[in-house]
C-alpha cells in the first residue's frame, strides 16, 4: 500500500523501517527486489544488499534536488572505493550499477541512466 493510501486508509499511521534498510522506499520489501535480480538475472548477494542501502541512502538523503546520473554514479564510487569501486559495481550489476542497482533499491534511477550513452547495457 502506498503512503497516500496508507494515510487515507489509517491516519496517522507511520510505516516501520524494514530492519537492516532504514532508508528503503514504504512501498519497497526485500521480496521485490529478489523478484527484480531473477528477473534481471542477478544472483543476490550480501555485496548486492549493500549496494542497494547505499542507493536507498544516497537517494533519500539527496531527495531535492534529485542526485543527477553522475553524481549518484560518483557518490557510489567513492563509498565503494576501498571495494573497487566503479569496476567492482560493475561486476556485480553488468548491466550498470545505476540501472540495476535503482531496479532493486526501489529508487527511481536519475535521467539518463537507462541510456546507452550513459554506460548502461540496459
Amino acid at each position: 500500500m502506498n503512503d497516500a493510501t496508507q494515510d487515507f486508509v489509517r491516519p496517522g499511521y507511520e510505516t516501520q523501517p524494514i530492519p537492516g534498510f532504514p532508508h528503503a522506499p514504504s512501498d519497497w520489501s526485500c521480496e521485490q527486489a529478489e523478484k527484480v535480480a531473477q528477473t534481471e538475472g542477478l544472483a543476490l548477494t550480501e555485496a548486492h544488499w549493500q549496494v542497494v542501502r547505499a542507493l536507498q541512502e544516497l537517494c533519500t538523503q539527496n531527495a531535492e534536488p534529485a542526485l543527477n546520473a553522475r553524481d549518484l554514479h560518483d557518490a557510489l564510487d567513492e563509498h565503494f572505493h576501498a571495494d573497487g569501486g566503479i569496476k567492482y559495481l560493475y561486476e556485480l550489476f553488468p548491466k550498470g550499477p545505476l540501472a540495476q542497482g535503482c531496479l532493486l533499491a526501489g529508487v527511481e534511477p536519475p535521467a539518463g541512466t537507462r541510456d546507452q550513452g550513459m554506460g548502461s547495457a540496459v
